[in-house]
């Protein structure tokens, strides 16, 4: 496992990577509250900041972040891939013309650790910060803002990832995937489900986002709310299985250790009509292996992703750079979420990059004006193309850059996570509150 730093020191330190080495009303009201937003969006975007200072340097930086050496939460993945991602981009001419540095920082699972990570992102006059990962938006998200520097791609944890005008969220976080469980548990022809989350304040909202996505279709919503840790979840499946009706489905959107350890009660209890679902990031291809495949209670799971499944030729890309600049690095899980999202980030910070005229220098400014044009940006079929133009924004006053409302469903057939609906799913609907669409 990669670190920078001790798990007991909150002050992460950056590792320089250089070539080689690294109903109507209610949508009207939405869509006035997001329209109140829009002097402030362009007001903020129009701000140049610390970052920009940095044109003249020979070196473009940008920062990865994510924690490491903390437990369940840990992401070493994505920052050992950013640093693939360095070396590649180095490797065949930089970023603009010019070397790329690629800083990565531990963000310890903590405020104070992701707050210190985006300090150094400052100091360094980072023109962006790509790929991330961290639950506490608030610990960094007005940091950035002040210093003008873009958010590009983040893991979707925390709601001012969705509502900061310099944030530019590659996917739809937790909000999308939990609701699009939702649709994909109806077209299963489920009767009832019962949702396995988090007994936390992040885990409440989700509630809403399922029961919105099942109420169309008159499917009855049972709240199960779950210690983060526990050595014994037998209470909660068997309160989520019931009385294993025909048409019983269960939805878990747990973290990945304890969706693991919720899957051996599964496994004793046995439920025969019960369905399971998850969310892809609670469990992942090495979960269906190590469980048993489609002997185990993972056999015929719907998941619910942001991306194609791992297997698809979407990810030649992927692969190809972990093979040839991961220098071996086995942090680096292509069919992680986490990594997939940090290689998308990427994707479109070099699609973005060469937009800028090669007259002007790349900064954090001219790369915000390329993000903000409202031109698609293709990720080569990992999203639907992404903009984040005034007119491509959520009709929320929560999350009105939650953009990419688009998702995968995908199922454990034959051991593996294949497709299970051809394509992409646009769940806009749900997240802003409406009406199924046609």
């Amino acid at each position: 496992m990669r670190r920078n730093g001790s798990p007991d020191d909150h002050q992460p330190t950056g590792r320089r990577i250089a070539g080689p080495r690294r109903g109507a009303r209610r949508r009207a009201g939405a869509l006035a509250a997001a329209a109140a937003l829009v002097p402030a969006l362009l007001a903020t975007s129009a701000c140049g900041g610390p970052a920009d200072a940095a044109s003249a340097s020979a070196d473009l930086t940008v920062m990865t972040w994510a924690p490491a050496g903390t437990g369940s939460a840990d992401r070493p993945g994505m920052t050992a891939l950013a640093e693939a991602v360095g070396r590649e981009i180095n490797a065949k001419g930089g970023l603009h013309g010019r070397k790329l540095r690629v800083l990565s920082c531990n963000e310890h699972n903590t405020s104070e650790g992701v707050t210190a990570c985006a300090r150094q992102a400052v100091d360094a006059h980072a023109i962006a910060v790509v790929g991330s990962y961290s639950q506490y938006g608030s610990g960094f998200v007005a940091m950035l803002e002040r210093a003008g520097i873009p958010y590009l791609g983040g893991y979707g944890l925390s709601t001012p990832e969705f509502s900061s005008p310099l944030s530019y969220p590659v996917a739809g976080g937790t909000p999308a995937l939990i609701a699009g469980s939702g649709r994909q548990l109806v077209e299963a022809g489920c009767k009832t489900v019962s949702l396995i989350r988090p007994d936390t304040r992040a885990g409440d909202t989700l509630v809403g986002y399922l029961d919105a996505a099942l109420r169309p279709a008159n499917i009855k919503l049972t709240d199960v709310k779950a210690p983060e840790r526990s050595n014994d979840y037998t209470p909660i499946a068997q309160k989520a299985i019931g009385d294993d009706r025909n048409g019983n489905c269960v939805t878990v959107a747990l973290g990945p250790e304890p969706t693991a350890n919720l899957l051996d009660p599964f496994r004793r209890l046995g439920p025969k009509h019960t369905a399971l679902a998850s969310v892809i990031g609670s469990f992942q291809q090495s979960v269906v292996d190590s469980t048993g495949g489609d002997n185990g209670p993972l056999g015929g799971a719907y998941a619910t992703g942001w991306f194609p499944a791992e297997s698809s030729p979407v990810w030649d890309a992927l692969r190809g750079t972990v093979r040839s600049y991961g220098a071996g690095d086995t942090a680096i899980d292509t069919a992680d979420p986490g990594v997939q999202t940090t290689w998308v980030a990427y994707e479109v910070l070099r699609a973005a990059a060469a937009r800028v005229d090669a007259s002007k220098p790349l900064t954090a400014k001219t790369l915000r004006a390329v993000l903000d044009s409202g031109d698609p940006i293709e990720t080569s079929g990992a999203t639907p193309p992404l903009s984040w133009g005034m007119t491509n924004m959520l009709a929320s006053a929560d999350s009105p850059r939650l953009v990419n409302t688009s998702v995968t469903f995908q199922q454990v057939q034959g051991g593996r996570l294949v497709e299970q609906h051809k394509g992409f799913v646009d769940i806009r609907w749900v997240l802003a509150g409406g009406k199924p669409t046609a």
